[in-house]
């Protein structure tokens, strides 16, 4: 195969419409990642997060490498490398806007709530955002510039510092997609803080300073969880084969998941597995959230390629229905799914509103099984809300009007 042939077969993309997977399991995760960030929330004892080291952001960073695949990677192909990048920068500053908007919209509520009476605790400072209101200044200038990025507000910048990686990766892939796949591990590489200090080269460390008054750094690291979006956007460039679906793999990734099953927070805690306990204790680092640890890697491989095998080519599994009242529930349930992993930007920022604003209300009433059940199933219902009406706003239904 001559030169030309092979810049050719690496740049031509394998899909150019969505899978109905990817779709549904971003939906999975925004109903995951509401019920995660919903403060003293019981629903949470039944996410990914308790059962093995991966967790619902996986299936979102994930789930985001193929869309952009699909969205962006169309655009690099047909009208170059220059659009293509102007494309993905005019998404980081609508991402940078919902990071924004998403963080004074929050920041706005808890004051409010602090403002309205005397509760048991302080609001502000559930969020540790004591700084900010002390001395909003310098923290104005850190939150506009990405240097002020307190916890519960890291994953959107995240996903930023991805996306301005991805034009890099399409400039390498016009070399070889083994020149993406060693700059990807070897980012990866350089967000491992335990690799670095064993080597003795923790001053070349990857990482964003999420603060100007302390050294911490950005919960997510971008340079460890971009191994997981490019992994994503490499299977549906056609960069990586789809792995067949056969008994040795099938059974290879469900013996992965079902032993992280005694090593996980479920485990630990309630199975009372205290070798695991101390396990986790020394080995923390091969699991760690912040940087990406090895072994999330490999639980959420294991756990996607289960999903992926169930769902069924094309997702065709996931569309088959059966008789009765399952016929009649699934088709529309598994349609609003579907919306609010289409609308998954929209989806997110809101939930993490509601989020907080659902966790301040519980705190009045009281949690029981029912009222917060309630909770949940008014958010989850919220959620596909804020799906059909940014889908419907997309759409531009004034332009067909007469």
């Amino acid at each position: 195969m001559s030169h030309s042939q092979t810049h050719k077969a690496v740049a031509a993309p394998v899909a150019g419409t969505r899978d109905i997977r990817l779709d549904f399991f971003r939906g999975l995760a925004m109903f995951i990642i509401l019920a995660a960030h919903t403060p003293s929330n019981f629903f949470t004892s039944w996410i990914p997060a308790r059962w093995g080291f991966s967790d619902a952001t996986e299936i979102f960073v994930f789930c985001s490498g193929m869309a952009s695949a699909i969205a962006f990677g169309r655009t690099f192909d047909r009208a170059g490398w220059a659009l293509g990048t102007g494309r993905v920068g005019y998404r980081v500053w609508q991402v940078y806007w919902a990071h924004i908007g998403m963080f004074f919209a929050i920041a706005t509520l808890m004051a409010g709530f602090d403002l309205l009476g005397d509760f048991d605790k302080t609001y502000i400072g559930t969020l540790n955002l004591w700084k900010f209101f002390a001395d909003p200044g310098p923290q104005l200038v850190g939150l506009f510039t990405l240097t002020y990025v307190p916890n519960y507000f890291d994953i959107l910048p995240m996903y930023m510092v991805i996306l301005v990686m991805m034009p890099l990766m399409m400039a390498l892939s016009r070399i070889s997609v083994w020149a993406v796949f060693a700059a990807v591990a070897l980012i990866w590489l350089f967000a491992q803080r335990a690799v670095l200090d064993t080597l003795g080269l923790m001053e070349f460390h990857l990482g964003f300073p999420a603060e100007p008054w302390s050294d911490r750094k950005w919960f997510f690291n971008p340079f460890g969880w971009q191994l997981v979006f490019f992994t994503g956007f490499a299977f549906m460039r056609g960069w990586l084969p789809r792995p067949p679906v056969n008994r040795v793999l099938i059974g290879l990734a469900a013996v992965i998941v079902i032993a992280n099953v005694p090593l996980s927070n479920i485990g630990v805690r309630e199975f009372g597995f205290d070798w695991a306990r101390d396990w986790r204790i020394a080995n923390r680092e091969l699991f760690n959230k912040s940087d990406f640890g090895i072994l999330r890697y490999v639980h959420f491989l294991s756990l996607a390629y289960l999903c992926w095998a169930a769902a069924g080519d094309g997702g065709a599994r996931l569309r088959a229905v059966g008789q009765g009242i399952l016929a009649r529930v699934w088709p529309p349930l598994l349609a609003m799914i579907l919306k609010v992993g289409q609308q998954s930007l929209a989806v997110f920022v809101f939930s993490m509103v509601f989020a907080r604003l659902s966790g301040f209300v519980m705190d009045q009433v009281g949690r029981n099984t029912w009222n917060m059940t309630l909770a949940n199933l008014i958010g989850f219902g919220a959620l596909i809300a804020v799906a059909y009406t940014v889908a419907w706003f997309k759409s531009h239904p004034w332009r067909a009007a007469k």
